[in-house]
């Protein structure tokens, strides 16, 4: 199973501190833990709300706001995307990643949709049109 794994925002990352070499040398270290178990797929940290934008839907308009956005807890300031076995092995794996902030700090779990999670709704057409749109992006990822 898939699951997409979100640092969540705090006050410092949100005013843009950035983290100690020692940190960065600890998740270096986790990440490449990760990559060596088969499990990562992808990972970044996100640059403060401040320089996002959001752009809000209402039918067929749209509205475009400009960072930053409150609350910090809410934000997403991290993420992971890894490849599991189940939910507890993916909970095993945050258990043992390093404080991603200098403070308290929150990681979120959470389950990516797989293609039989649609049922009926994913026509076969439907799920052809994925298949290549996935091929062209590991084309891409290899050129």
């Amino acid at each position: 199973m898939k699951v997409m794994v979100f640092v969540k925002a705090t006050k410092d990352s949100e005013t843009g501190v950035m983290p100690s070499e020692q940190l960065l040398a600890e998740m270096g270290q986790y990440n490449e833990e990760l990559a060596k178990a088969g499990i990562l797929l992808a990972g970044e940290g996100l640059h403060p709300s401040s320089k996002g934008v959001r752009v809000k839907f209402s039918g067929t308009e749209r509205t475009v706001t400009q960072g930053p956005f409150t609350p910090a807890q809410e934000l997403v300031a991290g993420y992971w995307l890894w490849q599991v076995d189940s939910m507890e092995e993916a909970i095993a794996w945050v258990k043992r990643c390093p404080n991603p902030m200098s403070g308290e700090s929150d990681i979120e779990i959470r389950p990516v949709f797989e293609a039989e999670d649609f049922g009926e709704v994913l026509t076969p057409e439907l799920r052809e049109q994925e298949d290549r749109i996935r091929a062209q992006i590991e084309t891409r990822q290899q050129e």
